[in-house]
């Protein structure tokens, strides 16, 4: 007998998006499995839609991820959704059950720790207080100070043509009020954001920024959020620069944090580098697949 697949009602809506849920149940009544989808509503990325299936494993291969992903699928092409998309670790269930339904792997990514444990600071220190003649770094807790603020959102143009491969991304668009709103959702749940960005000593610009999230209780793992580099300014060494400044500030101020987590697309080599001179570790990889609807 199929499952039977009962929408929810999801508290899960943001400032840029909005989330459809469903469970699947068995003849008795037992949830076996659960899907989400997110729908982005932001100018730029409000053509495509974002997958996540959860199935018991004792209910693998019976018709449950099936059927849920029947109900997300649907749901995207009523809201006229271009592309449906959705990420899973390399080698697991979900690699080969979006494979075989009609998903195509779109972006490939590494994810790795930069252990604190033991960290080797002479090489970090040494990159961090590098010169870089024409540039300077400056740093800020939570939102960006008002007087950075407009170049600061400027900056974030660097993210736009970030290695994504075939991902469908779109494009994020970015002012003031949308760089000051996310420094305010991460600082309400908790936590803490701190960023290190670099001016262009000329006129006093932000061309590259790293953001960094640590725990609210300072210790365990901080995420990096994102770290760019205007395209015209590349090519100095800048986003190396950035990121060992960001990690030597973080070792001193958190003494109770265990490392440092980062992810990459296996298409931005040079990112890469800059993890491996850093001394990251590779953890584990991700798969992001696309359905064309």
């Amino acid at each position: 007998m199929p499952p039977r697949i009962t929408p929810l009602t999801d508290p899960g809506t943001t400032a840029s998006s909005r989330r459809l849920a469903w469970l699947a149940s068995d003849p008795e009544g037992v949830p076996v499995g659960s899907a989400f989808l997110r729908l982005f509503t932001r100018e730029g990325e409000n053509h495509r839609a974002e997958l996540e299936i959860a199935v018991h494993p004792a209910e693998r291969r019976t018709g449950v991820g099936g059927a849920l992903l029947d109900a997300a699928v649907t749901a995207a092409r009523s809201d006229e959704r271009r592309s449906l998309v959705s990420r899973v670790v390399a080698g697991s269930p979900g690699d080969a059950f979006l494979a075989a339904r009609g998903f195509r792997r779109v972006l490939a990514l590494t994810f790795a720790r930069l252990p604190l444990s033991n960290p080797d600071v002479q090489t970090v220190t040494g990159i961090a207080e590098r010169p870089h003649p024409g540039y300077e770094l400056t740093h800020w807790d939570g939102a960006v100070p008002p007087d950075l603020a407009h170049t600061y959102a400027g900056s974030r143009r660097a993210m736009d043509d970030m290695p994504m491969e075939d991902s469908d991304h779109g494009i994020d668009v970015w002012d003031v009020e949308r760089v000051v709103a996310v420094a305010e959702v991460v600082l309400e749940r908790g936590d803490a954001l701190h960023t290190v960005a670099v001016v262009d000593r000329s006129d006093g610009s932000i061309v590259g920024f790293s953001e960094l999230v640590v725990p609210g209780d300072g210790r365990g793992d901080a995420q990096h959020y994102g770290t760019g580099v205007l395209p015209e300014h590349r090519g100095h060494g800048l986003g190396l620069w950035m990121k060992a400044e960001s990690i030597r500030r973080t070792r001193l101020r958190y003494p109770e944090l265990t490392g440092l987590l980062t992810d990459t697309a296996d298409s931005n080599a040079p990112m890469l580098g800059i993890n491996d001179a850093l001394g990251y570790l590779p953890t584990h990889r991700e798969l992001e697949y696309r359905l064309d609807l």
